[in-house]
């Protein structure tokens, strides 16, 4: 059974500037379908759609074409049957950081009539039992997170999305949260996960759609789509910004590394990258 259904799915944004529309396609036609239980990643770089696809999906905006299902139900039309089953956080939680970690929750469990029982088993569930009533404020960024994670498992939800949960983390709250959605997944409920780390996705998921510039590019069990790890190339560039545009144009997933790029493709091929920038662009690929 399928928890989450994308079907042909595009989003276009028309901003006006100086009086001229100017059109902007997030999602371009994608297609996805996530299997109950588990973890899902949903990887690829930034600005490929990621969090453009769990809004639509959420019902936080309606998307320009396509359908998109979340347990069944059509996210533009029935989300109100089946949200309470859903738990969610988009881009970075939002928290009080001046109240303890404990009142938070409690505030939140109070709007949804949740008792006071299920604020302390979330608070174990993400190992926070113990510093639950210091201020939010004096919490590292992994503690927050994993505090955002608690309060999207308030309702005990079938199906958790997280959008880019290690995001801005140290190696340490990486692993902190890396090990929780591990944990979560092997509870029976389904997790699906944004990312644009690699390396994040292939510890902590059983499945993976890799996505670049709004589409589908694999899909598939993490075994199977990332297999042969050692498939990368280190790209090093003096203009960043543009190398990653020209890259994700190219439907190369890259991830951002000191002095660079690291792109995924096979090292045989590292040429690939070099020949495809254009005059402008310094470019020179290496095997790592």
């Amino acid at each position: 059974m399928a928890v989450i259904e994308v079907e042909g799915l595009r989003k276009e944004y028309v901003r006006v500037r100086r009086l001229r529309r100017r059109r902007t396609l997030a999602v371009d036609e994608l297609d996805l379908s996530v299997p109950e239980g588990g973890v899902f990643g949903f990887l690829g770089p930034n600005g490929s759609g990621k969090t453009t696809t769990i809004r639509c999906l959420l019902g936080l905006i309606r998307p320009s074409a396509g359908e998109v299902r979340l347990l069944g139900a059509d996210s533009t039309r029935d989300l109100a049957s089946v949200i309470r089953r859903v738990g969610a956080i988009v881009e970075a939680p939002a928290l009080y950081p001046g109240f303890s970690g404990r009142h938070n929750l409690e505030l939140l469990a109070r709007v949804d009539g949740i008792g006071s029982s299920a604020v302390q088993e979330r608070l174990e569930q993400v190992d926070l039992a113990e510093r639950a009533d210091d201020r939010v404020k004096t919490y590292s960024l992994g503690m927050r997170q994993r505090l955002g994670i608690a309060a999207a498992l308030l309702r005990d939800p079938e199906v958790l999305i997280l959008d880019e949960p290690a995001n801005g983390l140290d190696p340490a709250g990486i692993k902190e949260v890396r090990d929780l959605v591990r944990r979560l997944g092997s509870e029976g409920r389904t997790v699906f996960v944004s990312s644009h780390i690699l390396s994040e996705v292939r510890q902590m998921c059983d499945h993976v759609a890799i996505l670049a510039r709004g589409r589908t590019v694999k899909t598939g069990t993490v075994h199977d789509v990332l297999a042969g790890e050692t498939r990368s190339v280190f790209v090093r560039v003096d203009d960043l910004a543009k190398a990653r545009a020209v890259l994700a144009g190219a439907r190369m997933v890259t991830t951002d590394v000191e002095g660079g790029l690291r792109v995924e493709i096979d090292p045989d091929k590292a040429s690939e990258p070099v020949a495809r920038r254009p005059r402008s662009l310094r470019i020179r690929a290496s095997r790592r």
